[in-house]
């Protein structure tokens, strides 16, 4: 959906040396103060599109004793949004605590009555920034974030929000590439702060009670923060998160992001990083993206990284809708964020960001595997510049879009 054609963005940039390499104690500890995220350790497990994806989310809810927490952009009525509808009005007739933040925009052509079974069953739910005429100058701020949380102990994030696209095709085309990565450990206290935010805007409510908050230790896993995104000032947490890790890569930035529209430091930090022989590659969509305009300007985008030696790939097969980066094969950056200035500058977003080596490695070879699925964006590709390739600082205003 276009919300804003025209926004400002601020610019990043790093003035001085930071301290020790990616993947000392002290680069640890200063990406968590800059971007407020608390360290904690976590083991994530990759789960790659619906078919995955899904039925361990289902599992996690109709094993829940205590609390569901979720929140949304996107839930859509249909299969997949009925089968989770199910599952939660279960749970809820047996006691268990649901509540549920669901963006108003996002889920736009969602009826409120379909929600109606779930609140009678001792479910909450309530819609983000509900399109009021006296709340017209929020409109811009939507909750992107794709999270949940069950009894404390299982989190899931990821890119995919609850709809049929994910995992059936459509008459808009085939299933949806997307990754969702399931959380334990105390990485899960993260995700619930997270969700307590809204909550709190959605509902008045501060979130309480033994229910949500007896979480147990979990698994040891790898050292990592959440990293929970709100506009302020015309910029986010997640905006200095990727800036500082694009500037610091030497060896390796893989990014795939179905969006894929930089604002001029992103760009700049993306085109010096190829220059200091950085290998950088991106993945994004190709011919089934849902909004074309933005693959149209992201070329426009694209032309000054090609130059400069960077690898842009284009997703064949489908609409990919994944959200993933990471750095020299040691961090990973995985949740709801798309490298646009929606997500950058205007949403409500959240991501889980790791120095895990293993969980690298699967992710990496997922990039491989999508690129064998992908075409390669060349210069021959563009074509003559366009008034927006010319025009820089436009690129840095035309945006704005959401899934």
């Amino acid at each position: 959906m276009l919300v804003d054609f025209f926004g400002s963005t601020l610019p990043y940039t790093l003035r001085e040396d930071l301290p020790g390499p990616l993947d000392s104690d002290e680069f640890l500890q200063y990406l968590s103060v800059l971007t407020d995220g608390a360290l904690r350790r976590s083991r994530l497990t990759r789960l790659r599109n619906g078919e995955e994806f899904y039925p361990a989310e289902l599992e996690a809810i109709r094993g829940a004793q205590q609390s569901i927490n979720m929140e949304y952009y996107e839930f859509a009525e249909g299969r997949v949004g009925g089968e989770f509808l199910e599952a939660l009005i279960e749970r809820a007739r047996a006691g268990v605590e649901v509540r549920m933040v669901v963006d108003a925009v996002g889920s736009f052509h969602t009826r409120a009555a379909f929600f109606d079974g779930l609140r009678s069953a001792g479910g909450r739910m309530h819609w983000y920034n509900p399109l009021r005429l006296r709340d017209w100058q929020k409109i811009n701020n939507r909750t992107h974030r794709k999270l949940m949380v069950v009894d404390g102990e299982t989190g899931f994030i990821g890119g995919a929000g609850i709809a049929d696209h994910w995992r059936y095709r459509t008459a808009q085309g085939p299933t949806w590439r997307d990754t969702v990565f399931r959380v334990e450990g105390k990485a899960i206290a993260g995700l619930i702060s997270t969700f307590s935010e809204n909550w709190l805007e959605c509902s008045g409510e501060i979130l309480s009670g033994p229910r949500q908050f007896g979480t147990s230790a979990g698994p040891e896993g790898a050292p990592g923060f959440v990293v929970a995104s709100t506009p302020h000032g015309g910029g986010t947490q997640a905006r200095i998160l990727f800036q500082i890790l694009i500037q610091c890569a030497r060896r390796s930035l893989r990014i795939t992001s179905p969006y894929f529209l930089p604002d001029r430091s992103a760009r700049e930090a993306l085109v010096q990083a190829a220059r200091r022989g950085v290998r950088v590659e991106i993945l994004t969509a190709g011919p089934h993206i849902d909004h074309p305009m933005v693959r149209r300007l992201s070329r426009e985008s694209s032309r000054r990284m090609l130059e400069a030696g960077a690898a842009i790939h284009e997703y064949q097969p489908s609409m990919i809708h994944a959200k993933l980066m990471t750095v020299d094969s040691q961090w990973c950056v995985v949740g709801s964020t798309n490298f646009d200035h929606r997500s950058f500058g205007l949403n409500d977003e959240v991501n889980l960001a790791v120095l895990d080596r293993d969980l690298a490695s699967t992710i990496e070879s997922d990039f491989e595997e999508d690129l064998r699925q992908s075409r390669p964006l060349s210069l021959a590709m563009l074509g003559r510049r366009g008034v927006l390739s010319h025009e820089d600082e436009l690129l840095d205003h035309v945006v704005k879009w959401e899934s």
